[in-house]
């Protein structure tokens, strides 16, 4: 079972407990085993209920997603980017990819933004600012040692 008490239960099962628990009909350590919650959020959620028993849900309510970013802060994101890549593309300049880290601080001391750095690499994934790394050449040169017992 999951752990949110609003995924295992219906607002009418919490209600009907917190009436039987009210009229002293089940004790506490019963209720608290059934909704697998302990005393203070118990609480808290009794309370809620005391206060406004016909209105009382225990359903979450979202307004916003969590892992959105504001507009302001992704445009600022891109702009640095796009700096970085000017840089990158520049021959005389001696940068070959990208500093995320260094985009990341920029963006708390000039704009006082704070993201974090999966946020700033992922924007630049999605946007084409993002370099893979250069596949390794293989050597092939014949190391030579003056050890002895070691063939030539």
């Amino acid at each position: 079972m999951s752990k949110q008490l609003h995924k295992n239960f219906t607002d009418d099962q919490v209600k009907s407990l917190f009436e039987k628990y009210s009229k002293g009909e089940i004790k506490l350590n019963y209720i608290l085993q059934i909704l697998r919650t302990k005393r203070s959020r118990f609480f808290e959620l009794l309370t809620r209920y005391r206060k406004d028993p016909d209105n009382f849900s225990i359903q979450y309510k979202r307004n916003i997603s969590n892992y959105r970013i504001d507009r302001e802060i992704e445009a600022n994101i891109i702009k640095e980017l796009k700096t970085e890549k000017d840089l990158i593309k520049a021959k005389d300049i001696p940068i070959k990819y990208y500093n995320y880290s260094y985009i990341k601080d920029l963006l708390e001391q000039k704009y006082s933004q704070k993201v974090s750095l999966p946020t700033i690499i992922d924007r630049a994934k999605g946007n084409g600012f993002y370099l893979t790394k250069p596949k390794r050449k293989v050597h092939d040169r014949e190391v030579i040692t003056n050890y002895p017992g070691e063939l030539i």
